[in-house]
Order: C-alpha cells, then structure tokens, then sequence
C-alpha cells in the first residue's frame, strides 16, 4: 500500500529536507501517515530517520534549512521550513520508564523504534521516495477496522506511559468503533490511578483534545465505565455526562463548531467555585478559568432573552450558557450587540450635572432599553424622557 496522493508530500521545503537527509535514511511516521490513509488533513508531519541528531542538525545546516534542538536529548529536532516545520526523530528504543519519562538508546532499526509507539495505527511508516507504507504490527488492518490496539501487551504499554491511557480514549474516540479493543480496556480500567501520577497540565491536555472532536460522548461514557474518567475529574457524574449529550446535539443542531472548554463545563461542577477548583487543578489558563466562571451559571438561563444575555456577558458567554441549557442559540446568528443610543452627555445637555445621577439615570433606562429588545435612538430618547420626568426628548 502506499500514501495516497497529498498536497503537503509535495510542498518543496519538505522535498529539500527529504534530500538532505536521504531518502533512504528517512521516513514519515505515524500521524501524518495515519491520517492520510484515514482520509483526514494532517496536523503535523513528523520524519523517523536512522541518523543521530548531531548528523541531523549539520545536515540540514549544510542545505540551508534552519533547526532547532527542540527535544536533542531524545532524539528530536525540529527542521523549520518556509511550508512550516517538521520534527525529525532519530529512531530510538526504550532503555528506562518509570510511567512519566523514559530514557532512551537511539538506534538504526527501524522495527525497534515502531516497536516503543503506543498503537498500531501510529507506528505506520512511508518511504519518502515511493511511499510505500512499512506496517510492522498490524497498524492498516486496524485502521481499516477502525480498531485501536496498544502494540504489545496493554499493560506493559501502560506501565511505560501512563498518559496512554489518556490517549487510548482520545484515539478511539478519533478512529475507534464500538466495541472498543477489550484488552485495551482492562488495561486502562486498571491503570486508573496511574494517571494520579501524572501531571496536571498534561491530563488537562489530553482531556481537552479528547473533547474538542467531533462526538466524544460516546467515549467519555466509556471512561466514565472504567474509572478513568472519575480519576481526572471526579466531578464528572452522571447528570454532568448527561448535559455533554444535550450540548453535543445542541451544538450539532446549531452548526457550531465543537468547543473542548465548553464541554468541559458540562462535566464540572454546576457550582462556580467547585467548578473553578476542579479547573485548576486541570491547571487552566486565567482566561480559562475566567470563561468556566461565566459559563457554569448556565442553570439560570430560560433561555427567553438570548440577545439580552449576550449584551450583558458577552456572546462567547451567552452561547456557552445556552447551548450548555439545551436552549436555542439562532437569534444570536449574526447578530452584534449594539450600543445604547444615548449617554451622559445627553443628560448633562438636559441639565442632569451630578455623576451619580447620571449613573442611576443611565442605568435605569439601558434596563429599558435591553428589556424592550434595543430600539433605535428615537425610542431610547423617549425611554430618557420618561425617567427625567419631562417630556424633553
């Protein structure tokens, strides 16, 4: 089998680097040539050579191409291209793991480097030359299959990385279909409580992938199954899985792009400050955070006044809140939130000079204003009349 015919094996700063390297020396691994043979835009092009990274570098400097020793000590070296980067990796063994990190031997056989990746659809190799695809472990037939299998024994897999278990879920969610790999399942219903082991950051990560595509429901309910999903977020219980699939279909049903932090919010706590624990210690950003807070009031909203709640919190806001609700979001459809027609010049003009009044002045007839659904500046005058008193508009 060979790589189907793709825009990005014919971009000339990656035929450059292909020739610096030899192409016999030289193959694109893994995702690129995983999501190729899916049907699927790669993300990243990353090239396995039998090369050390001290060659790689003096390679490529040689041939003009600019590097930088991303991650040297594993092997890997990032080549940056005018049609963007590639990481080059020397092909490697595992000598040490202890769950979080290993240390590694580099080595010029190309069966060892397929043989320490995590599934065998990502330990898939293509000849730059012919593109012809090397397959040590069954990778094409599962991928055909749509399976997603660890190579070797799952536990031993595991044992090595324990963020695989993370990344089982966000590959079967991505390739996999029902039922999912039953050794691959027990091995991570029993690694669970490795992944206390890991960092947060990069549990956070690999949730957020896993819940920015397309349908994860499935999946997460799957974790929720093996005690994986209780691990990392023990919040996440039946009602929270429960409005997941109301938001996933709202989202669906609106054409809105799926949204991992939004989705997130369905599986936290429905209580602000519970809700900003569980965040952090997801360690998310401030902006994050600030978005969760906003969002997981979503139990107030009836939905009876979308574009009165987009003027108040902000559009991103109001769409989390209703979408998260199962309440439409179409009067917010290329809608922008106007600006209220008139302000404390007006008032002063009409002979209010203290501020304070002004504020409360203001204040009331915005409320007004929001509540009789924006009306143009003649009404809005109006609307300030009446609450000065007078009939001046």
């Amino acid at each position: 089998m060979k790589l189907p015919p793709l825009d990005w094996t014919r971009r000339d700063g990656l035929a450059a680097l292909v020739a610096a390297l030899g192409a016999a020396d030289c193959r694109y691994v893994g995702g690129c040539v995983r999501d190729a043979l899916a049907g699927t835009a790669a993300r990243d092009i990353d090239i396995a050579t039998r090369h050390l990274p001290e060659e790689v570098m003096l390679r490529l400097q040689s041939a003009g191409i600019r590097t930088i020793p991303t991650g040297i000590e594993h092997g890997t070296i990032t080549a940056l291209l005018t049609d963007g980067p590639v990481e080059v990796t020397t092909l490697r063994r595992d000598v040490v793991t202890d769950g979080r990190h290993a240390v590694v031997a580099f080595t010029c056989d190309w069966q060892e480097d397929a043989a320490r990746r995590d599934f065998t659809i990502n330990a898939l190799y293509a000849d730059p030359a012919t593109h012809e695809i090397t397959d040590y472990f069954g990778g094409l037939d599962d991928l055909a299959a749509h399976k997603v299998r660890f190579i070797g024994d799952a536990h031993a897999r595991i044992a090595e990385d324990h963020l695989r278990i993370l990344r089982f879920f966000r590959f079967q969610a991505r390739f996999g279909s029902e039922p999912a790999d039953a050794e691959a399942l027990a091995a991570c219903s029993q690694g669970a409580p490795m992944l206390m082991a890991l960092s947060r950051e990069r549990v956070g990560a690999e949730l957020t992938s896993l819940l920015g595509l397309a349908d994860p429901v499935a999946t997460v309910r799957l974790m929720s199954a093996c005690g994986v999903l209780p691990t990392i977020l023990p919040s996440a219980g039946p009602t929270q899985l429960d409005t997941l699939v109301v938001l996933v279909a709202g989202e669906r049903d609106a054409d809105v792009a799926p949204d991992a932090m939004r989705r997130l919010v369905a599986l936290l706590p429905d209580e602000r400050q519970a809700a900003l624990q569980a965040a952090s210690r997801l360690r998310l950003s401030n902006a994050q955070k600030k978005r969760i807070a906003c969002a997981v009031e979503a139990g107030d909203v009836d939905g009876s006044h979308p574009r009165a709640l987009a003027y108040r919190l902000g559009m991103q806001c109001a769409v989390d809140r209703l979408l998260l609700c199962g309440k439409s979001i179409a009067p917010l459809r290329n809608w922008q939130a106007p600006r209220l027609p008139v302000g404390g010049r007006d008032l002063m003009a009409l002979g209010v000079d203290s501020g304070p009044q002004i504020a409360r002045i203001l204040k009331t007839v915005e409320q007004c204003w929001i509540e009789e659904g924006f009306p143009d500046e003649a009404r809005t005058r109006e609307i300030l009349a009446a609450q000065l008193g007078s009939g001046v508009a």
